[in-house]
């Protein structure tokens, strides 16, 4: 009896296994596919929960880092307030840490406590003492980035890379850019000391100075003697730059070319860079900031209307064009718009901004780099000529120089001059507006730019 019912159930079991199997077969790629996407589930959510794991490791180990960091951080602060020889507060100990922190992190980043912050409001919106003197720091030492043309600084003989060893006796050794302008400025009418290490002298030399108000035009226009072309010089990038240019090139479109001097043009407002740009280029990117947060993230670009002079172009450039200028020469440049003649610039390509931390302290720091529209940096590389022309005279034979009927009807007229006072005062007035061939021949860089300029005009006619 046992035996009929387990044979019954096994019969069964055998015909249920039979159709288990048939049916399997015929839904077998359905079961694999089942099978498939839940292996496929197990391991995504494995592997999930692997990354949630280590992310939540990866953050607990930063912040066991960062509490570490502090703890060391405090315990200097502490220690350095406990022993350090002289009295010192808590507060200065702080502002002490801050600065050195920021200027550790480059040469143009620094913290601005109550007095340097005070010095930045009277520097961009009033009028102070100084010597008209832009500075940098180059390989660690305090460098002329340019004097600006005019003012105390240029009129002593100060040049673009000159070191300054040391202010008043002062070593700048060390010293911040901040320390250092705090000591140049001053009362005007007092006077000042710098010793400077040059390129090509043998020792440093004392440089005497006597401190003025500073006030610059920042742009002017010539006309060049014998031709057809219009000299714009651009001193430094204030707020008036793009307004002055626009309207000096407006009066002078019937001219054959331009030569936009921007050596020793230390920079300025960015804004005014684009705009001076846009004047000459109708499309395109001018420049690009970039840095850490996407925020800080611009594009500058050309616009058509803008637009005003399309005629033939050159720029001159040197060691003391730095910043702005250094984007006004790049850009044309990358856009073939213009020949860039001259020396390699200085090579500053980053941006500050002014953080307030309260009401009477702030932080500059750099927070993106410049791009041009190649996509180069201008940052401690600089901007490199398309034609090598270094500084001097301008070689000439004398004895052919002299029997040139201009210069001879030159010679005239100064001797008619003599004669004439009316006739003086209107040379001199002329002598403002106009560069004539003697300067010409003082200038290596703007000899060479009128010919190159030249040329690009007569090919420029010919197309």
């Amino acid at each position: 009896m046992i035996y009929l019912t387990f044979k019954a159930n096994f019969t069964k079991i055998k015909h249920l296994f039979k159709e288990f199997c048939n049916t399997m077969k015929r839904f077998k790629y359905i079961a694999f596919g089942l099978a498939l996407a839940f292996f496929v589930s197990s391991a995504l959510f494995t592997q999930h929960l692997n990354a949630k794991q280590t992310s939540s490791q990866n953050t607990k180990n930063s912040q066991d880092s960062r509490l570490k960091a502090l703890a060391k951080f405090t315990k200097v602060l502490g220690t350095v307030e406990k022993y350090y020889v002289d009295d010192v507060t808590f507060t200065q100990i702080i502002n002490k840490s801050i600065d050195g922190l920021l200027s550790n992190l480059d040469a143009h980043s620094g913290f601005l406590d109550k007095k340097k912050f005070q010095d930045m409001k009277v520097q961009t919106e009033g009028e102070f003492g100084g010597l008209g003197i832009t500075v940098g720091m180059r390989d660690g030492a305090l460098t002329v980035i340019a004097p600006i043309e005019g003012t105390p600084a240029d009129k002593a003989g100060l040049k673009s890379k000159d070191i300054i060893l040391r202010i008043d006796g002062k070593s700048t050794l060390n010293m911040t850019i901040d320390e250092a302008v705090k000591l140049m400025r001053g009362k005007p009418g007092t006077k000042i000391v710098i010793t400077i290490v040059r390129k090509g002298k043998t020792k440093p030399f004392d440089v005497k100075i006597t401190r003025d108000i500073i006030k610059i035009d920042s742009v002017y226009v010539k006309g060049v003697e014998n031709e057809n072309i219009l000299y714009l010089r651009v001193v430094s990038f204030d707020k008036h730059v793009v307004e002055s240019a626009k309207k000096a090139l407006s009066k002078h479109l019937n001219t054959d070319g331009i030569i936009l001097d921007l050596r020793n043009n230390p920079g300025g407002l960015l804004n005014q860079a684009v705009g001076l740009t846009d004047l000459f280029v109708d499309k395109g990117v001018i420049v690009s900031q970039k840095g850490r947060i996407r925020g800080e993230n611009s594009v500058y670009r050309a616009s058509k209307g803008k637009t005003i002079f399309s005629k033939p172009m050159v720029v001159l450039v040197n060691g003391g064009s730095a910043s702005a200028s250094e984007i006004v020469s790049g850009a044309l440049q990358d856009h073939k718009r213009a020949v860039v003649v001259g020396e390699k610039t200085f090579g500053k390509g980053s941006v500050q901004v002014i953080l307030p931390v309260n009401k009477t302290e702030a932080l500059r720091l750099t927070i993106a780099r410049y791009y041009l529209p190649s996509g180069r940096t201008i940052q401690a590389v600089g901007i490199n000529p398309d034609v090598t022309v270094y500084p001097g005279k301008v070689a000439v034979d004398e004895n052919d120089f002299s029997i040139k009927e201009s210069d001879l009807k030159k010679h005239l007229n100064v001797e008619l001059d003599k004669i004439s006072k009316k006739k003086k005062k209107k040379k001199k007035l002329n002598s403002k507006k106009t560069i004539d061939q003697e300067h010409i021949y003082q200038d290596a860089q703007l000899k060479s730019a009128i010919d190159i300029l030249k040329a690009l005009i007569i090919t420029n006619k010919e197309k």
